[in-house]
């Protein structure tokens, strides 16, 4: 049986036990600096008090450092990674290999995907480094990743879910070219949900004021079986910018979806934290942010890029069956579909030549809404919804609780008139509280005692879930008032809270070795991508009837040209020319 990890981000720590309540494995969040999203930075204390929080499920946090380290930087990186491993966190998340060779770091390293590993060569240099865990490249196809694992003797995680670059991990120049702000320290500026022109050699505009560079979001949810059995440990979903009701929606969604594939193989999996999930709402990724969705080599689907919508368009509704303007600052719309439920307060997108128009719905009714009037929206129009007010609502108000179940166990002996009694409370991961109790009277009214015993011991405690003790129809029961059986439970989660959760232990490589990684770029490339703008629209160079002209992206009186590497079906974005 293998510990499987379905592992979430986190912008800051309350984000972090959103996630973990929702069913998060492990979380990943960024310390004081030195992360991959710059604007995703947190003191020590938080770092404390979201492990504090995980800890009590055995759920793991991740601190990243996946930017590229200056030599004058690392003395603060050792310091910094050394509080964080102070206050709790379980591994690390790095881009630079020097960070390997700290004596003093004792957490688990692991290789981030901003190490560009998309082959099996890639893995096993940063495994020999000291890495235990690999992050891959997101452009990998099932086969590759399969082959990946076959070779390595550590673990590897893959993403399943979130935005997509459109570059390999950790190779893009765009950002720093465009506007001296470098991905490689956290600074990316997403050009490549930026708006270009397509031209060829001649000069002919193929398109024009689109976002030809932006990829859709990744969904593999209908794909974690085959992930899994290829032999990846953790599942990622990315988003460290992303708010709560994004991570708290997601987090569910693919902790059920797991826990439905266990339900199915419990022989072959277990998730590698433990807790039941209570309460909470019906998750539903179209229901938040998406750029909408697709499953890259997953699938044989055509279309990776969305050149329309490089923000979220979010839940799609069909198309608007009428405009009507009640004056000049009101309009009031219908929608084809009958099914549809709008709400007050709902956002709603369309495009409107290459941009993306959004309003916000003042009144609303089954499928018609009333709103400040729109310009370019009419009969026809493609209408999304990228808020929903009601989810939004249901989001906060049904929130999920994570607690730990435990069973308790009841004997009792007779000594002398009365009754010496053990409870003995079992933790579902492995941790053991007893109470002796001495010289108890026995209870006169049986029945009375044993309806007593199963609704307060069978109650909630702390983050723990008692369940009451099975009793023999015939066993003598010591005599307890409501309030003595509730406080005995209550001690029980006491002493079981001061135990450490019994989770598996990370695994760690001790030996560590000394690991010049290069960049992988090439030069006079700013980007190299899997994704290709010809097979896009569908004039692959492969195809004898396809157009060969030199092709090129202009934004804002800047040329980049692109190259077409056919051999190994991918595209680059070459240096400006001037």
């Amino acid at each position: 049986m293998r510990s499987i990890e379905l592992l979430a981000p986190a912008r800051n720590a309350d984000i972090g036990i959103a996630a973990i309540d929702c069913g998060a494995d492990a979380v990943y969040i960024a310390g004081p600096s030195f992360g991959a999203r710059k604007d995703a930075s947190n003191p020590i204390s938080e770092i404390k008090r979201l492990c504090d929080y995980a800890s009590r499920f055995g759920v793991r946090v991740y601190v990243t450092f996946n930017i590229l380290i200056r030599d004058e930087e690392l003395e603060e990186v050792h310091s910094m990674m050394l509080a964080c491993q102070q206050a709790g966190a379980a591994a690390f998340i790095i881009r630079d290999p020097r960070l390997c060779l700290f004596p003093d770091i004792s957490l688990p390293l692991h290789a981030s995907t901003q190490c560009a590993i998309r082959d099996l060569e890639r893995a096993r240099l940063l495994r020999s480094a000291g890495c235990s865990r690999v992050v891959l490249e997101r452009e990998l196809s099932p086969g590759q990743i399969k082959h990946i694992c076959e070779g390595l003797d550590c673990e590897v995680e893959a993403f399943v879910h979130g935005a997509l670059c459109v570059c390999y991990s950790g190779q893009c120049l765009l950002s720093e070219r465009l506007t001296s702000r470098s991905a490689d320290r956290g600074e990316c500026v997403q050009a490549c949900r930026n708006l270009y022109d397509l031209v060829d050699e001649r000069g002919k505009v193929w398109l024009k004021d689109k976002a030809l560079l932006s990829l859709r979001d990744l969904n593999l949810s209908e794909d974690l079986e085959r992930l899994l059995d290829s032999g990846v440990t953790s599942l990622k979903i990315e988003g460290r910018l992303k708010n709560a009701s994004y991570v708290k929606n997601v987090v569910s969604y693919y902790s059920q979806k797991l826990d439905e594939l266990i339900s199915r193989r419990p022989r072959d999996y277990r998730r590698a934290s433990f807790g039941l999930i209570e309460g909470g709402f019906e998750p539903s990724l179209e229901k938040t942010f998406n750029r909408s969705y697709t499953r890259l080599l997953f699938s044989d689907e055509k279309s990776w890029a969305n050149f329309d919508a490089p923000k979220s368009m979010g839940e799609a509704l069909g198309k608007v069956s009428g405009v009507r303007y009640l004056n000049s600052q009101t309009m009031e719309l219908s929608l084809e579909r009958k099914d549809i439920e709008l709400h007050n307060g709902d956002g709603f997108a369309f495009v409107r030549g290459s941009k993306i128009v959004g309003f916000r719905a003042d009144v609303a009714k089954a499928n018609t809404l009333r709103a400040k009037a729109v310009e370019g929206l009419c009969r026809g129009s493609e209408l999304y919804r990228n808020y929903n007010s009601a989810f939004e609502r249901l989001l906060e108000e049904k929130s999920c609780r994570r607690v730990l179940k435990v069973e308790l166990a009841y004997e009792e002996k007779r000594v002398g008139e009365g009754l010496e009694l053990k409870f003995v409370a079992k933790s579902e991961d492995g941790r053991v509280a007893e109470i002796l109790v001495e010289n108890r009277p026995v209870a006169q009214n049986r029945e009375r005692a044993r309806a007593l015993y199963e609704s307060q011991l069978g109650k909630h405690s702390s983050q723990y879930i008692f369940q009451a003790p099975a009793l023999r129809e015939q066993q003598e029961l010591a005599y307890f008032t409501t309030a003595e059986l509730n406080a005995l439970r209550r001690e029980l989660a006491e002493m079981l809270d001061k135990q450490p959760c019994g989770r598996e232990p990370l695994l760690n490589v001790s030996s560590r070795a000394e690991l010049r990684l290069d960049t992988g770029r090439r030069d006079g490339e700013l980007m190299r991508s899997k994704y290709c703008i010809r097979r896009e629209l569908a004039c692959c160079l492969k195809d004898r009837n396809s157009t060969k002209e030199a092709l090129f992206l202009l934004n804002n009186g800047r040329k980049f040209q692109l190259k077409f590497d056919c051999e190994k079906c991918e595209m680059a974005v070459l240096e400006e020319l001037r």
